[in-house]
């Protein structure tokens, strides 16, 4: 390298340093100057050579450099001989200086066969830039390349309609994941990128719309943030970097920075489905079309070409329309046509209060439609018509959850608490009630206060606006000041004490009522994420559900009766006074002399061996007065990493911590230092501990209720500090929830 290029690769160094901590420079002016940086530097890295060009593609030609983008570049020659000393020159600073490069010498003719065949390297091309050199030589790649992608079109957008939905599928929805993808998931920058290949392949599409450049600037100064932030090449905004992105942009919290992100996203998206749409439309010709003639779906509402459009003769004062269109478009598969939706922005009534007849049969009937209602309702919320038919959506509208026990914004999770309602709808004796609480339980979520609270003052209201009889409205109010009850008995109560059973009885009031809580929370659960609901939950579920209706039917509850099943007797006798382990895949039953501190022990023991404890029920029982008890002891537990359950090791190191041979505190702290992850360290930071106690919830014990941020080793140190006050623990009912542990301890 000659003299001319180190000092020269000093400067930009130096200069490049300055520029990344430069934060009066964000977004897309971050991006150009940085990329104009490099195009100066790497301008003098060439130096005055002919027969070649230096072609920025990708992020790079379209002046979009990030923090941690690649550098993608083509050299690109007239077949010279020694190009690849000259590659040498240019692309080893580049590498010394550590910045990620993506990189290819070629020939126009190689490169443009390597685009013919290869869906990446055609797409970057699109973006192709002369950065030094012939530029004539770059014009002609960035020509030919164009035109090779507009004839060759037919082939190529079905491949990249494939990797598209591929691609969302991986990542999932940037507008409604708490953790989005920025760059990959659906309405991240890729489909920006797509849609300027689109436009590249036909010229059916209009010009971006303002929202659109809008949104993926938005998307892009988030971004930079990121990068600048976590000093990596990440395009995934994790729950930890929010609130210093959102500090970095000047925003007043995490929460603002969502909402801008996620409103972006949902314009790009329906951008993005919508030109699909019209290319897909195009691209079928006359034969692939429906014919024109008009099939009506209902008044006012028409199929036509594919597409639900609004008949000439529709009655736009009627409020209903926009729902009848929704449900039409819900039911057929067809999308809602662009000028459909203008139409209703510009001209349908707005529903006041009360709503006419028909509009309240209307929304139920559009959200019996469950999983299809959601792309519906996302081409209504993009017109605004929404948050006219209810105010109160607006404030949920993007708005998410700091939990990531939960996957969706706040609006998006209620239309998928919906959707799941809408499959349960057999099994409840009102499915309009079911339908209406999904959409409305959360609402609460967009005010100040406590949601359950806010959110019975709101479906009070709401309710009676729909034109619902007030004992409609009382089952409705119950359903949101309620939607947690039976999750939270079933999950941190012990299901057979009477107490529990009677208090659940009376919060419900009736048989129908339990029965659409039931629905509501399964469809609330489900919503919520993958860990929230299990078969081991649904059976807790199904058991209290169905003693709850013994009482409400007239049957009482009795008390538990401590003496074992027969089965668990049988493994009494098989242990013979001693140590029996008798462990499954989720579950495992110990049965051991009890003592002071055996759960303790216990629940070390299993953390130690890597295994979370789901729930946990504890039973003692003595044959005789005049003999020591026996604990009958059983844990669910899963993995906290992939592993096999190994109950041999387990029962061995169990027979060594009994005898005292296993320094069971140290060797656990020193796992907790070996394995503490980032949600570990960071519910450590955030999560306050608390503990509620609890005198009425049961005759027999006292419920102590406690809070903590998730660790290995958490349940054995709140059992150890129960030993410690002399408390015996006679249940406990263990939960994850994300970052945070829920556990409820039954003591005496």
């Amino acid at each position: 390298m000659s003299a001319p290029a180190r000092w020269t690769t000093t400067r930009f160094s130096e200069t490049r340093k300055q520029l990344l901590v430069d934060e009066s420079l964000q977004g897309p002016a971050f991006c150009r100057a940085y990329a104009g940086l490099v195009d100066r530097w790497l301008t003098e890295l060439l130096g005055d050579e002919s027969g070649v060009a230096l072609v920025a593609v990708g992020g790079y030609g379209r002046s979009e450099l990030a923090p941690g983008s690649d550098l993608d570049l083509v050299l690109v020659h007239a077949k010279r001989r020694n190009v690849e000393e000259l590659a040498g020159r240019i692309f080893y600073p580049v590498w010394e200086e550590g910045i990620p490069l993506d990189h290819s010498v070629k020939t126009v003719d190689e490169a443009l066969a390597v685009a013919a065949r290869d869906l990446k390297a055609g797409l970057g091309l699109l973006d192709a830039r002369t950065v030094a050199g012939d530029a004539e030589l770059g014009s002609e790649l960035a020509r030919r390349a164009r035109e090779n992608w507009r004839n060759k079109r037919d082939r190529w957008i079905p491949v990249l309609d494939g990797a598209t939905v591929v691609r969302h599928r991986r990542a999932g929805d940037v507008a409604f994941l708490l953790e989005p993808d920025l760059k990959d998931g659906r309405g991240g920058l890729r489909d920006v990128q797509g849609l300027h290949a689109l436009a590249a392949a036909v010229e059916v599409l209009p010009p971006l719309d303002e929202t659109v450049v809008a949104g993926a600037e938005t998307l892009l100064t988030t971004r930079v943030a990121l990068h600048r932030q976590t000093g990596k090449a990440t395009d995934h905004l994790f729950l930890q970097e929010q609130e210093g992105v959102a500090n970095a942009l000047g925003l007043n919290s995490a929460d603002a920075l969502m909402r801008q992100v996620s409103g972006a996203a949902r314009t790009i998206s329906w951008a993005s489905d919508d030109s699909w749409r019209r290319i897909k439309n195009q691209l079928a010709g006359p034969g692939g079309r429906v014919a024109r003639s008009d099939r009506v779906i209902s008044p006012g509402v028409v199929l036509r070409d594919a597409e639900v459009v609004i008949a000439h003769d529709a009655v736009l004062s009627d409020p209903a329309l926009s729902l009848r269109v929704a449900t039409a478009s819900a039911n057929s598969g067809a999308p809602i046509s662009r000028p459909a939706l203008e139409r209703l922005r510009a001209e349908v009534a707005d529903p006041g209060d009360p709503w006419p007849a028909g509009t309240t049969d209307a929304l139920v009937q559009l959200l019996a439609t469950g999983t299809r209602s959601i792309p519906a309702f996302e081409a209504l919320d993009q017109f605004g018509l929404v948050t006219r038919l209810l105010p109160e959506w607006e404030p949920v509208r993007c708005r998410p959850q700091h939990n990531p026990y939960h996957r969706f914004t706040v609006d998006r999770h209620l239309l998928e608490a919906t959707a799941e309602a809408a499959t349960l709808t057999m099994g409840v004796s009102r499915p309009d009630l079911l339908l209406i609480g999904a959409w409305l339980h959360d609402l609460g979520k967009g005010y100040p206060g406590d949601h359950t609270e806010v959110g019975v003052e709101l479906m009070q209201r709401i309710a009676t606006r729909m034109g619902f009889v007030a004992s409609d409205v009382a089952v409705l109010v119950r359903l949101v000041r309620d939607h947690l009850l039976l999750a939270e008995a079933a999950t941190r109560r012990d299901i057979q004490d009477p107490v529990t059973l009677t208090q659940v009885a009376e919060a419900v009031g009736d048989v129908e009522t339990l029965h659409l809580l039931a629905a509501l929370t399964e469809a609330d659960s489900k919503a919520t994420g993958d860990s929230a609901w299990s078969d081991w939950k649904a059976s807790l579920m199904a058991e209290l559900v169905a003693a709850v209706t013994d009482v409400l039917t007239g049957r009482q509850p009795v008390s538990r009766d401590d003496e074992l099943e027969p089965e668990l007797l049988a493994l009494l006798d098989a242990a013979a006074g001693g140590v029996l382990v008798n462990g499954t895949d989720g579950e495992v039953l110990i049965v051991a002399p009890d003592r002071p501190g055996l759960f303790c022990q216990l629940s070390g023991l299993l953390a130690l061996q890597g295994l979370d404890v789901l729930a946990a029920d504890l039973r003692s029982h003595a044959a005789d007065p005049a003999r020591a008890a026996v604990a009958v002891d059983t844990f669910r537990v899963q993995p906290t990493r992939a592993g096999e359950y190994d109950w041999p090791r387990f029962e061995a190191n169990l027979a060594k911590v009994l005898d005292g041979r296993l320094a069971l505190e140290a060797r656990l702290a020193q796992r907790a230092r070996a394995y503490k992850t980032a949600p570990q360290r960071r519910a450590h930071e955030q999560v306050t501990p608390r503990v509620t106690v609890h005198n009425d919830a049961s005759e027999a014990a006292s419920v102590v209720e406690v809070r903590a941020g998730n660790a290995t080793g958490v349940l054995y140190r709140i059992a150890r500090a129960f030993l410690d006050l002399h408390l015996d623990i006679r249940r406990a009912k263990v939960q994850t929830l994300g970052d945070e542990v829920v556990d409820t301890f039954y003591v005496v």
